[in-house]
């Protein structure tokens, strides 16, 4: 177990022109004043109020025309990232995410998720942060400041305290880092769901969505025999006749991870009224009863935990299940616990814990290695034992995408509920799901999946493990208020601060960072944008960008300073556009196989003696698609693949398109070759 981080601020050190910032004993920020020290005023102010370390370190300059400078870096741990940690004073909403470390001219700050600590300089002093150099512990970035006031910032336990997340402790637990993307069977079937549906939706989803990265099956509520004593749970009704331990390895077989529902309610009456002391007792002395979780379990008794908590998951575990939904856990809380407070008192227990360790003996018969939903509605009690959280009601809403966007990889796994692939909602749904690297489920019956409505769901997954570019919420509305939760004595619908269903933000960015380039990918769900300039988007305002609009496949053109999305195409009711800088050659603008547009699957690109080369993965039988800028001064000649057919090559405008196809999985290795404008080509 790691020792926790103080609740302190670092060891200021300036010995001119140097100033150091040391915390648990490692410089974290080292740096050069490049002005002139009598050109300025040096202060520094440690507020420290209810536990919350504002350690701030000021420079102003003397006269009002000078510049300050400083040169330096920050380094942190290996989860370590830079960001903004807050709300900018102007500009649009937009929702940040990063794969690989951002270089975004937006970022301001570098946060420390295993030490939970921000180091900031606060806006109209300029900033540049940029990554410089990683070890196998640490990330080290250089930061440039520039400004006739430069106000540095250092908070150290900024999730846990300054965001008031108080069980938020990630020394001790690491985000789930890889995709989880795949089926749930709720909307499909709801509780009438039978064995027969779920293996023929493994056959299905293994047959046409494995190949794209969806690898969950997840059944959903109608299995169980009741909710009550574990054999309700592990010996599924008469429409399951072949049992789970069956199911789950019918599932495996199919190439996919089996997933399965619960809840934490109780229902066999009869059972608990002869074993009182498992469970919560209301003021009249009668066993506790509530809407949803009918008998509340008693956490903070050992017992109960033995004899109907552990039983059920070490069960299901044993079987070959590896994705755990559970349910009713806001019941449990709200009807259960807060309504029942003087149960608790009595008992000198606190209630939060007895709830936290209902949770935790669920997380222990599952293990670490396998992933629990925490369902329904936030969940900020659980922080540190749940993986993922359904963040509002049943139904996918990107709306909570933007509420939560702080806590997404950083928390936990945001869920936005199930995707169900409408004409409407198909392509924006997914699609946010995947620029915000969220929990990701379809929930359609399996039979549309040999429809073209599935088209977007292939182009959006797998999801990356992405790093969100702001630690503070762009809709805040929801998360300001979590603190309620231990004052809600029921969970009959929504609260106020559980997701909601009415997005306020309308642009989903995600830069994408790869060793051969860097490039944005930015979503729209609608709003009205005249234009949209790249300064907002953390690009330079003064370079040459090329945008592309990835569904209909179409080239915009070449912008500087700013650019025109123009209006929404109802056949899609959103618009994803890769916005990559203009280079002197023949560069990749996109491919059709992933909305990151070549960021999932391109591992290298290069331009070297007139030929553009690159490889990649391609999905056998789907028709992988590269678009290719030409440039003045080049001339396209041929195009070849190694481990491809290549179907087709295209001139469209400034693009050269071009189709190949694999009949299996594989590695491509491709070869675009140009001459010379000015000699023929051969």
């Amino acid at each position: 177990m790691l020792k926790p981080p103080p609740n302190q601020p670092a060891k200021a050190e300036l010995i001119p022109p140097r100033i150091t910032l040391r915390y648990q004993d490692v410089a974290i920020f080292k740096a050069e004043i490049r002005t002139d020290l009598n050109k300025f005023h040096y202060n520094t102010v440690v507020n420290d109020g209810k536990g919350l370390v504002n350690q701030v370190i000021v420079f102003t300059a003397k006269d009002p025309s000078d510049m300050i400078e400083i040169t330096g870096e920050i380094t942190g741990s290996k989860e370590s990232f830079p960001c903004e940690s807050d709300r900018r004073p102007e500009g649009f909403d937009i929702v940040r995410h990063s794969y690989g470390l951002s270089h975004s001219l937006l970022n301001r700050a570098v946060y420390d998720r295993k030490w939970d600590w921000v180091l900031s300089v606060d806006h109209y002093a300029d900033v540049i942060i940029e990554p410089a150099k990683s070890t196998s512990e640490s990330h080290t970035f250089k930061i440039e400041i520039r400004g006739g006031e430069i106000i540095i910032r250092f908070r150290p336990r900024f999730y846990q305290k300054h965001r008031g997340l108080g069980f938020f402790e990630p020394w001790t637990y690491r985000v789930w880092k890889e995709p989880v993307v795949g089926w749930c069977s709720w909307f499909a079937y709801r509780s009438d769901v039978t064995e027969e549906n779920v293996r023929y939706a493994a056959d299905v989803i293994s047959k046409v969505l494995l190949p794209y990265g969806y690898e969950y099956l997840q059944i959903d509520a109608g299995y169980e025999s009741g909710d009550g004593l574990p054999e309700s749970w592990l010996n599924p009704n008469w429409k399951f006749p072949s049992g789970l331990r069956n199911l789950a390895e019918y599932i495996r077989n199919k190439g996919l991870k089996p997933g399965i529902w619960t809840n934490v309610a109780f229902s066999q009456k009869e059972y608990a009224d002869s074993h009182k002391d498992f469970f919560v007792i209301d003021e009249n002395g009668d066993i506790a009863t509530g809407n949803w979780i009918h008998i509340s379990m008693d956490g903070s008794n050992p017992e109960t935990l033995n004899t109907l908590v552990r039983p059920v998951y070490r069960g299901l575990r044993e079987m070959g299940w590896e994705y755990f939904k559970v349910d009713a856990l806001r019941h449990l809380r709200y009807e259960g616990y807060n309504s029942n407070i003087n149960y608790f008192r009595k008992r000198k227990v606190d209630r939060v814990d007895a709830y936290r360790e209902l949770v935790r003996a669920i997380r222990e018969e599952i293990g670490r290695e396998y992933f629990v939903l925490g369902c329904w509605g936030a969940r900020p009690e659980l922080i540190g034992i749940i993986d993922g959280c359904r963040l509002g009601t049943d139904g996918y809403s990107f709306a909570g995408l933007s509420q939560f966007n702080s806590f997404n990889n950083i928390v936990w796994l945001n869920d936005p509920d199930h995707i169900e692939l409408t004409r409407e909602e198909a392509y924006r749904s997914t699609m946010v799901a995947s620029l915000t690297g969220s929990l990701f489920l379809l929930t359609d019956k399996p039979e549309k999946y040999f429809t073209d409505i599935v088209e977007p769901a292939k182009r959006t997954a797998p999801v990356l493990f992405t790093l969100p570019g702001q630690l503070y919420d762009v809709d805040p509305s929801r998360s300001e208020n979590l603190s309620r939760v231990d004052s809600e004595v029921s969970g009959s619908g929504p609260r106020i601060f559980d997701a909601g269903l009415t997005p306020k933000c309308h642009l989903y960015l995600l830069e994408i960072n790869k060793p051969f380039e860097n490039w944005v990918v930015l979503g729209r769900t609608g709003g009205s944008f005249d234009s949209i300039r790249f300064k907002e988007l953390g690009l330079l305002p003064y370079k040459e960008y090329f945008v592309f609009e990835f569904w209909s496949e179409r080239l915009l053109g070449s912008f500087t300073g700013e650019f025109c999305p123009g209006e929404i195409d109802p056949q899609y009711n959103c618009q994803l556009f890769c916005i990559k800088e203009r280079k002197r050659h023949p560069q990749v603008i996109a491919t059709n196989r992933h909305i990151t547009c070549g960021g999932y699957e391109l591992s290298s690109v290069e331009w070297e003696s007139d030929i553009l080369r690159g490889k990649n993965r391609v999905v056998g039988g789907d028709t992988y698609k590269i678009f290719i800028t030409e440039s003045e001064g080049h001339v396209f000649d041929s195009f070849s693949c190694n481990g491809a057919e290549v179907l087709d090559e295209a001139k469209k405008g400034m693009l050269r398109i071009v189709s190949v196809k694999s009949e299996t999985d594989r590695e491509v290795r491709w070869f675009a070759r140009f001459a010379a404008a000015d000699a023929p080509a051969e």
